[in-house]
């Protein structure tokens, strides 16, 4: 049992965990890495995107301090993408579910925060605009922010991250259980000195009646 329950928890974390990280950070292929902010200034980036990229999944890194950061939970940043005369993305990026952040540098304290804005299912041939812009957060320490776009990316199944939740608590719980169980079955050998000793047998030994 409690080897069934180990299996359980490492097949409840890669689908849970491994695998929605893998599919937003590595599948398809990169188109590029956009500077939008720097020097205290947001500048709006144009990309040509053709037919073929679909699905585009949209990224941005923000390089900030990591306790202003962390636990946030009003927008840090906006971010439109435009084609044509027509919103095809708006997002809100908050950056609160970033568990492990990349270091920027070891001799600076800020932290690379990664949020995923979406994902333009559908792409018309052309120019895309993107805008990223503060949100409603307060005292956020910027000091870049990067824009990265990946072409032909896998779409991540909704189910996934509840299902390997569930196997991660069930595999949990049986773990726990078959410890408690365990211990209880094998439990203290006993002292030999705490039992009576045997009935002794033959001369001098026979038990009076």
């Amino acid at each position: 049992m409690r080897f069934l329950s180990v299996l359980l928890l490492i097949a409840g974390a890669a689908i849970g965990i491994f695998y929605p990280w893998a599919m937003s950070n590595f599948s398809g292929h990169a188109i590029g890495t956009y500077r939008v902010y720097e020097g205290g200034r947001f500048r709006p980036v144009t990309v040509q995107l053709a037919a073929g990229d679909a699905p585009v999944r949209v990224l941005v890194d923000l390089t900030a301090r990591a306790e202003r950061v962390a636990g946030q939970q009003r927008a840090v940043l906006t971010l439109t993408a435009a084609s044509g005369g027509r919103t095809a993305l708006a997002s809100a990026l908050s950056f609160n579910h970033t568990d492990n952040p990349r270091e920027a540098s070891p001799q600076l304290p800020d932290k690379i925060f990664r949020d995923e804005a979406g994902v333009i299912d559908r792409v018309a041939p052309g120019p895309y605009v993107f805008t990223v812009g503060p949100g409603d957060a307060d005292g956020i320490d910027m000091r870049a922010v990067d824009l990265i776009l990946r072409a032909g990316t896998g779409s991540i199944d909704e189910r996934a991250e509840p299902a390997g939740y569930t196997l991660m608590g069930v595999g949990l719980a049986g773990l726990v259980l078959s410890l408690v169980f365990g211990r209880g079955g094998g439990g203290r050998p006993q002292n030999p000195n705490s039992q009576p000793p045997p009935p002794r047998w033959g001369r001098n030994g026979s038990p009076r009646a």
